[in-house]
């Protein structure tokens, strides 16, 4: 007799039965489900996989490099015809370690807009507006090492059961003779819905700041296309080191607020409004492995690692500048020095 197994609509980790509960269980993304839930999503889940599907993974395994940083354990691919020389987010040697795997294939890809000229130009501007950082910061050297990154992005759309329930308050106030009234009026406010969030984010890669990928955020997801090794070609990409079950709760919290905020939007007309119960629950994802253009940089100062980063399509930039303590140390010498000489100097008017 075969045993049946069935997978996480999230995450595709096992479900495990829990008899007390009578639900099917996910320990890695703690969704849970009933019997009939997973029915329904198993009934319409594609089980045959093309084969164009299976000779394009092929293509990306015979012709995708992989670099492995022995000092950070950091993993680059790269096309057969680009050779990674640095680490670019500790700046040490890497080696080849051998082909990729046709499973590590993304579906889909935005290609780079702006060009390493446009990139530079950014972070001259943003750099040139910080007058403390280390000299050695703002050298050609350091720039050279802006590098174009493809950085593996988690996109989900996640289907939503929504229940919100509130007590919306209209309250009015008026005076009659000698005495003041206050008259409240209550009412229910209940809605629930089935709604989906599409395009959720979450990176896939451990070595870059979370907070980092969200400020450079969004991106126009009407120009994904569907992954080719074309667009590799003189860049270099992520190997992703997180997979779909460890960035769903990030997911779901962000598909949460995005259905608050509509369910909010929805809700008008009241003086004050308490919720009393709000219910999100997540009860399919579709899931899409993207490569999303970065323009980065890492420089290390006293034993600490700053990250810079461009969206390389938008242009939008974020990261933090290290702090030289002598420089400003001098500045503040200077300022301190020049007010002494005022000082002096009027005070000798004055007498």
């Amino acid at each position: 007799m075969e045993s049946v197994e069935y997978k996480c609509p999230n995450c595709n980790a096992d479900l495990k039965f829990s008899p007390s509960t009578q639900r099917l269980d996910c320990e890695y993304c703690l969704s849970s489900f009933s019997i009939d839930e997973i029915k329904r999503v198993c009934a319409s889940t594609e089980n045959s996989i093309p084969q164009e599907a299976v000779q394009l993974k092929e293509d990306f395994a015979n012709h995708t490099h992989l670099y492995r940083c022995k000092s950070c354990g950091a993993e680059i691919m790269a096309d057969d015809q680009q050779t990674a020389t640095f680490c670019y987010y500790c700046h040490n040697p890497v080696i080849l370690a051998g082909k990729m795997g046709g499973e590590f294939k993304p579906d889909k890809v935005i290609g780079f807009k702006l060009t390493r000229e446009n990139a530079v130009d950014c972070f001259k501007k943003w750099v040139g507006k910080r007058w403390f950082v280390p000299k050695d910061f703002k050298s050609q050297q350091q720039i050279e090492k802006l590098t174009g990154l493809y950085v593996p992005f988690w996109l989900a759309d996640c289907h939503l059961d929504v229940d919100v329930r509130a007590i919306g308050k209209n309250t009015r106030h008026w005076t009659s003779g000698n005495y003041s009234y206050t008259e409240t009026k209550e009412y229910r406010v209940i809605r629930r819905a089935n709604m989906v969030t599409r395009g959720i984010p979450a990176d896939g890669e451990t070595k870059i700041e979370d907070l980092l990928m969200e400020s450079i955020e969004p991106y126009d997801y009407r120009e994904l296309q569907d992954f080719s090794m074309s667009y590799l070609s003189g860049f270099f990409a992520d190997k992703y080191d997180v997979d779909k079950s460890a960035v769903f709760p990030r997911i779901r919290v962000r598909s949460s607020q995005a259905c608050n905020a509509l369910v909010r939007s929805t809700i008008s007309g009241y003086s004050s409004l308490i919720p009393s119960s709000e219910t999100y629950t997540v009860t399919n994802t579709d899931w899409c492995y993207t490569l999303l253009p970065v323009w980065f940089m890492s420089y290390k100062y006293k034993d600490r690692i700053y990250e810079f980063a461009i969206n390389g399509q938008t242009g939008k930039l974020a990261g933090t500048p290290p702090l030289s303590k002598g420089r400003l140390a001098a500045v503040c010498g200077c300022i301190g020095a020049a007010v002494s000489a005022l000082i002096i100097l009027f005070g000798g008017v004055l007498f």
